[in-house]
């Protein structure tokens, strides 16, 4: 049985991307590895955690001799490495948190694998999930390629960025069997609600302000983290090493827009009058550094590995919709604290 350590598991696209290998791969056995701050949450996989191929341990990456370990007992096949500090506004107010967690963390992964795998690239391999971020910033025109060159601006997406280049080195350096992903904004279920879409719908349904930057002219390109999650599967399987793949929507909407449509979704879903929900919308000061366009061109994944958006944004969005609106459990959960609980109550007492 092949042993995946995935890292992060517990977090947004991570708790997808677990999801998605355990409902496809009955002969792999997938570790998941989360430190379980603020935006891991185990209640995102309580549908998984009897399933025999499934395993939950908490750890921290940026503890070498732990993770050295870990690798020594587990002796995982491969590598899904996705935890990772990815709040820009949090990274602005604390760097040192990012730098700690996306280099040193990812270094310290690598540095494991490297020593466990023994030169066996062949047989292992050490996939790492990044984003459109590290691109930096795009005019009116134009979209970012895997052959882009890198220009962070943020404390965010320079401690991404620099993640992304040591994993390239290990793989010029020592042969490393990598891959690299770099994705745009991710949608769906089970974000925490901090992030834009989740912070919306909930102050919506709550009649609270729904905060916009500037003038909401900022434009993201915006994945369903379902679709990153099977992209991310093809990749693991087919990619070639040392490979980069970006992966993108084919979604790009200024954030204003984004915004209006939601309020009416939402209006629409809530049984409220057509414009309630728009005047909740509230004009904040712009973000620091604040980029004004992400694209991706993800035409090398749709032709080389034959992979494709399953939803379109309308549609993702009424999805994703639905689902807060029919999980309230879970958002109450979380906006309260109390998913922070769970790990005591259901796993504390059986970790080694």
């Amino acid at each position: 049985m092949k042993k995946i350590l995935i890292t992060g598991g517990a977090g947004f696209i991570g708790s997808h991307v677990v999801r998605q290998f355990i409902k496809n791969y009955a002969d792999y056995q997938i570790i998941n590895l989360d430190k379980l701050t603020y935006a891991g949450n185990l209640l995102n996989l309580t549908d998984l955690e009897n399933d025999p191929n499934y395993r939950f341990i908490k750890g921290d990456i940026t503890d070498a001799v732990f993770i050295r370990e870990l690798f020594q007992v587990e002796k995982p096949d491969a590598v899904i490495h996705l935890a990772a500090e990815s709040h820009v506004d949090r990274s602005i107010s604390n760097p040192m948190e990012f730098v700690m967690t996306n280099v040193i963390g990812t270094v310290n992964l690598l540095n494991a694998a490297k020593e466990s795998w023994k030169g066996d690239y062949d047989n292992h391999r050490f996939y790492h999930v990044s984003t459109d971020e590290v691109y930096g910033s795009l005019g009116e025109t134009g979209m970012f390629t895997e052959t882009t060159a890198y220009d962070p601006h943020s404390p965010y997406s320079a401690s991404k960025a620099s993640s992304d280049h040591f994993v390239r080195a290990y793989h010029d350096t020592y042969g490393l069997n990598v891959v690299i992903s770099n994705c745009s904004n991710n949608y769906g279920s089970h974000h925490f609600p901090e992030k834009l879409i989740p912070l919306a719908i909930n102050n919506i349904k709550n009649n609270k302000p729904v905060p916009v930057y500037g003038k909401g002219e900022n434009i993201r390109d915006w994945l369903w983290v379902e679709d990153h999650a099977s992209a991310i599967d093809r990749i693991f399987h087919q990619a070639k090493a040392g490979d980069t793949y970006n992966i993108g929507g084919h979604n790009e909407w200024k954030n204003i827009d984004l915004i209006h449509l939601l309020c009416r979704i939402m209006d629409e879903k809530l049984g409220r009058e057509t414009g309630t929900s728009a005047n909740l919308i509230t004009y904040v000061t712009d973000r620091a550094g604040h980029d004004l366009r992400y694209a991706i061109d993800s035409s090398k994944l749709q032709n080389e590995l034959n992979w494709t958006p399953s939803l379109q944004f309308e549609e993702g969005l009424a999805k994703t919709v639905d689902w807060y609106l029919e999980n309230d459990e879970w958002l109450e959960n979380v906006t309260s604290g109390n998913y922070q609980d769970y790990y005591k109550l259901q796993y504390a007492d059986h970790e080694q």
